[in-house]
């Protein structure tokens, strides 16, 4: 059998895959991406089996994130067929006496509903959107670049006294379950940073949810929570159309099963059929750290310090994700001033902590906390008209030791545990939305099992790479002492959301790979022995 060369191959078609790809083909390199499922896309994947006349996102749905990345931006993308679409509210958190606090993209809109439920929140709300304004764009720019963010630092450091200084600094550590409360007199606001604090699997009592809650918030106030006309997975789509036209290849239904490292470099790959394809300047491995150290690449050709750093790698919280196909739109008990895309579900800022402390604790959680999404209400091809294509998810324990509930959740997810889980899942939207349960034409629950099985990046249902708390992040991601998309063997480069800057649909960890593969690529060409080791 010939041996088929490229100047790299990616392992995985999910959205990082596809950027490093794009990038690379952007670059002149000869470029293969090898995808296990049928389909590209990864975590960003949509389909109609849920109904037919439905269309459902099958993991992520809405995309603040790859509207504020610079990468997917310069990819010109809506020139490969992709149309974003905006709901008339980014954000609404219903509360149990029938309000909501609403997110608008209008910052106007949104000071003005704060303001009426508590006069003087909207003056303080307008305020940290004008702090947001002055020094956003370079925290921003800081997250996604490889650590150290040299550039955006420089950048932050220089806008910080016209925000406040160290008092601003002193937000950005507070804690996510106090960080509302400490600029805002009513509960809106606080609901909402905690909320969307809720997307990471950082404790809201936590440094660093605030932070987290911060970012999210601010990206929906200035860039919204759009979603890709049609489906999720038209990102992907898209990007793997653009890759095409440049003349890059794309096979899916192909598992590589080894990443062949020789002299301490990678050399290529070997696919579950047998064949050996080579890379003659690098691999990317848009691939959870656990699959790849240990798994594709054998211990014996890894750095010591990676097999120690990984023994005490940890996952984020396993997740259960549930579709539902209505066949009316939601019957919330009070009808929002706007139809917010994504739907927050937690009754206080306490609760939401209280669920979050249960996760921890390895307990399946009485009342958890629900992220959704109106997807019909969002892009109305989702569903035939009158209808909601709609979803919730939820943390779970990657291994529980018991249900703080009392549905008698064992934890090991079978149909059963999965059923029940969201049956309480279903009766936290009843409470909100009387009614809810006779709109339901068809219901699929995805526990962690199923959510692995369409992707193998999600192991147990983790859906970040990797948790996203402190002592997981920056030079310790995956492992300490790394923190970029080198992996510690030449030629070898990390472009999942394991590496560096994590979780979230904005391509950072594979143009982090794609960037480090080129500048890797200029110093061989200068110095040859450096290519060598």
């Amino acid at each position: 059998m010939t041996t088929r060369s490229y100047d790299v191959v990616v392992i995985g078609a999910g959205p990082n895959g596809l950027v490093a790809a794009n990038h690379l083909a952007d670059a002149g390199w000869s470029v293969l991406v090898l995808e296990a499922q049928p389909d590209v896309g990864g975590a960003v994947r949509s389909a109609r089996d849920v109904d037919p006349d439905f269309v459902h996102d099958t993991f992520s749905a809405f995309y603040p994130l790859s509207a504020a990345s610079p990468f997917l931006r310069a990819m010109r993308l809506e020139e490969h067929g992709l149309t974003w679409a905006h709901a008339p509210a980014v954000l609404g958190h219903p509360t149990p006496d029938g309000g909501w606090a609403l997110l608008h993209r209008d910052r106007a809109v949104t000071a003005a509903g704060f303001d009426a439920a508590h006069p003087g929140d909207g003056e303080a709300w307008l305020a940290l959107c004008a702090e947001w304004d002055r020094i956003g764009p370079a925290l921003v720019g800081g997250l996604l670049t490889p650590f150290p963010p040299v550039r955006a630092g420089l950048r932050g450091l220089a806008a910080l006294p016209s925000v406040g200084g160290l008092s601003f600094v002193r937000t950005l550590l507070t804690p996510a379950a106090e960080l509302g409360r400490s600029r805002f007199g009513g509960v809106g606001p606080a609901l909402l940073l905690a909320g969307n604090a809720g997307h990471a699997d950082i404790p809201l009592d936590a440094t660093g949810s605030g932070l987290m809650g911060l970012l999210m918030t601010m990206l929906g106030q200035t860039v919204g929570f759009p979603v890709p006309v049609g489906g999720a997975g038209r990102l992907t789509e898209a990007l793997a159309s653009r890759l095409r036209s440049l003349g890059g290849e794309v096979e899916c239904s192909t598992p590589v099963t080894r990443v062949d490292v020789e002299g301490g470099r990678a050399t290529g790959v070997r696919t579950a059929d047998g064949e050996r394809i080579t890379a003659r300047r690098a691999v990317v491995a848009d691939v959870v750290a656990p699959r790849l150290y240990g798994g594709l690449v054998p211990t014996e050709d890894l750095p010591a310090r990676v097999v120690k750093g990984m023994r005490a790698f940890q996952l984020d919280p396993s997740t259960v994700k549930v579709d539902w196909a209505l066949d009316g739109p939601v019957p919330w008990a009070s009808e929002p001033a706007y139809a917010p895309g994504t739907v927050h579900v937690g009754d206080s800022v306490e609760k939401m902590s209280e669920a979050f402390s249960q996760v921890a604790a390895r307990a399946v959680p009485a009342e958890p906390m629900l992220l959704a999404g109106q997807m019909t209400t969002t892009d109305p091809t989702r569903s035939p008209a009158g209808t909601e294509s709609f979803w919730a998810y939820t943390h779970v324990p990657q291994d529980v030791r018991t249900d703080a509930g009392e549905g008698g959740i064992r934890g090991v997810w079978d149909r059963d545990d999965c059923e029940r889980f969201a049956d309480r899942m279903q009766a936290r939207l009843e409470r909100l939305a009387p009614g809810f349960g006779s709109r339901v034409r068809t219901r699929r629950v995805l526990g962690p099992r199923e959510l692995e099985a369409r992707n193998a990046n999600l192991v147990g249902g983790s859906i970040g790479g990797g948790t996203a708390q402190l002592h997981q992040e920056l030079v310790f991601r995956p492992v300490p002492g790394l923190g970029r998309a080198e992996t510690g063997i030449a030629g070898l480069y990390l472009g999942s959301s394991s590496a560096h800057p994590g979780g979230g649909v904005h391509g950072a960890p594979g143009m982090n790979a794609a960037r480090a593969a080129l500048a890797h690529a200029r110093l061989a060409r200068l110095n040859p022995q450096t290519w060598r080791r």
